[in-house]
């Protein structure tokens, strides 16, 4: 089996054997739009098959495997979004790594950026524990809140125009459901700060009409109803940035933060 079946036991699994399954962008919008609550969303979201390529490059690594990773059993599905159902503050990122939320079927959960991540989560008062290695390890996110515009690992991390349109229905839905309670909202990278601007018009937020450039810092105050909610920029963690300096723990640290501080 190239994927974890739905049902089968596999640690925080929103999904049974009777989840209905999208086999194609019109699907996605039609569950997506008939989800009325988060777990009946998220369940959707991790069986989700409307990419053919995505889910044959998805199941080839649960397959293939890394060495590193090759007597454990991969999850080989869509990573849904996880956290607090009620979030305060909401993280975006672009789309799950391959041997990261690919293997453990957790979102920045077993991979270099991932540890970077819930490290200054952890220090900010956003997560429970310092690391995030695999599901059911005791993590628990505080008051926050992660999702990815693309649910599945694509080839190379570049996700086509057409599979990001094709996924655009599950990120929408999930911020509508959590607007509510919203209050900042953190771009993870400057994809993830393009694809959440038209996740948040279609999920009812007040936005300029021309949106801001990215950048590490980047704060731009926006409205769901009645109640304001910041946007926040911040570089993304990868192996790139870390390595180069580009991104240090003290730059993660400042935002979250703030994050944090606006927020609560």
């Amino acid at each position: 089996m190239s994927f974890v079946p739905p049902g089968t036991g596999w640690p925080g699994d929103p999904a049974t054997a009777d989840t209905p399954v999208a086999h194609d962008p019109a699907g996605v919008r039609r569950l997506a739009a008939g989800s009325d609550d988060l777990a009946e969303l998220t369940a959707r979201q991790s069986v989700c098959r409307a990419c053919p390529r995505l889910v044959e490059w998805r199941e080839e690594v649960a397959t293939v495997k890394r060495r590193a990773f090759a007597d454990e059993t991969y999850w080989g599905r869509p990573v849904p979004g996880w956290g607090a159902e009620r979030p305060r503050v909401l993280l975006v990122g672009l789309a799950p790594a391959a041997h990261g939320g690919n293997r453990t079927g957790r979102i920045f959960t077993g991979d270099r950026s991932g540890d970077w991540l819930f490290a200054s989560l952890y220090r900010s008062g956003l997560a429970e524990r310092e690391t995030s290695t695999y599901a059911g390890d005791g993590q628990r996110l505080i008051d926050t809140r992660v999702v990815a515009s693309v649910r599945c690992a694509p080839p190379a991390n570049k996700p086509t125009p057409e599979e990001k349109a094709a996924c655009f229905p599950w990120m929408a839905r999930e911020l509508a459901l959590v607007a509510p309670y919203v209050r900042v909202v953190v771009a993870l990278g400057g994809y993830a700060w393009q694809a959440m601007w038209p996740a948040l018009r279609d999920a009812g937020y007040e936005l300029p009409r021309s949106r801001p450039p990215f950048g590490h810092g980047a704060e731009v105050e926006v409205r769901h109803g009645d109640a304001p909610v910041t946007l926040l920029g911040c570089y993304h963690p990868s192996q790139q940035n870390t390595f180069t300096g580009r991104v240090t723990a003290q730059m993660l640290d400042s935002i979250f933060e703030k994050a944090r501080s606006m927020a609560l």
